[in-house]
């Protein structure tokens, strides 16, 4: 795939009077993108689970961004009561959302665990939290001058994921990589899905996904642990991966880049997409089919107890 034509963060335009947020802001590819939203100017929001991790990271970007406009807002992706509260607080203090990046995310749990709504943890922390979140956020995102922006963070794991709607939490059968790849599956067909809906009912919107290839971020070994099989696993794909900076472009081109289109995927260009300059990504067929994006859809709202219709209204 072709490097996204005439974009590089530096020719991003200027976000002052913007508001951002970014989901799992305080590590990785979440935090070079909150940092580099900052740095263009945007008030941008660090949703996160730690307050104390959080605060040394608003620290650090108010440090190294003379003029920075950064707060933390305690998100646990976990816990769709906590979604609800920083929805809340959003809403007061934030009624117009220009650009949600929903990032956070934890990867390769090597048991099956649940969040404390009874959902398998990797499809309830990377996909419906952040569904969630999304719809309830949908009327600030609605009043956005010219547009807001959704960007839905996924991952080359799509690409061998399937998604079994009839076993969508694993509940029959758990495989660890399998039940991440499954999760962003789900998060690259709901921003396609999201496209569709807005494109539908009128809502003033940009939906896409992004993923960062090979980034060398703190992912796995937060989800896989410290083991010698893990270590091994971590100090191979960081020889290859390519830092989280770079990683992070990927998302920040479609959150900035003027002619991001909505519906598009966008990740590195370089070799079978695991690095490089950013660019249209492949989207893989099982990720493209409208009806199973409509019928993911509404199991979403089932599970979550979220309808986007009302939240938009």
């Amino acid at each position: 795939m072709p490097a996204h034509p005439a974009w590089t963060p530096a020719a991003s335009p200027s976000l002052t009077g913007k508001t951002a947020i970014v989901t799992g802001a305080t590590s990785g590819i979440g935090y070079e993108t909150a940092l580099a939203l900052v740095r263009l100017g945007a008030h941008t929001v660090l949703a996160a689970r730690n307050p104390d991790k959080a605060a040394e990271t608003v620290a650090r970007i108010e440090r190294d961004v003379p003029g920075a406009v950064v707060r933390f807002e305690h998100l646990d992706l976990a816990s769709l009561e906590s979604v609800a509260r920083f929805a809340a607080a959003i809403a007061t203090a934030h009624p117009v959302i220009d650009i949600l990046v929903n990032n956070g995310a934890v990867m390769g749990l090597p048991t099956r665990r649940l969040t404390q709504d009874g959902f398998e943890q990797q499809i309830g922390v990377n996909y419906l939290a952040h569904f969630a979140l999304t719809g309830r956020l949908l009327p600030a995102l609605c009043a956005a001058p010219g547009g807001a922006r959704v960007v839905n963070v996924a991952s080359l794991a799509h690409r061998s994921a399937a998604l079994n709607l009839d076993d969508f939490q694993s509940e029959r059968s758990y495989r660890a990589m399998g039940a991440y790849g499954r999760s962003k599956l789900a998060m690259l067909m709901f921003a396609l899905e999201l496209q569709r809906r807005a494109d539908s009912n009128g809502w003033p919107i940009r939906s896409m996904a992004a993923h960062p290839g090979w980034a060398r971020t703190s992912i796995i070994p937060n989800g896989m642990g410290r083991g010698p099989v893990q270590r091994i696993v971590e100090v191979g794909f960081n020889l290859l991966a390519q830092p989280a900076p770079d990683g992070a472009l990927p998302l920040l081109c479609a959150a900035t880049a003027p002619d991001a289109s909505g519906g598009a995927y966008y990740g590195p260009t370089g070799w079978d997409e695991k690095r490089g300059a950013p660019g249209l990504a492949r989207i893989f067929p099982q990720a493209a089919d409208p009806a199973t994006g409509a019928a993911l859809w509404s199991l979403s709202e089932r599970l979550t107890r979220i309808t986007f219709g009302d939240a938009g209204s």
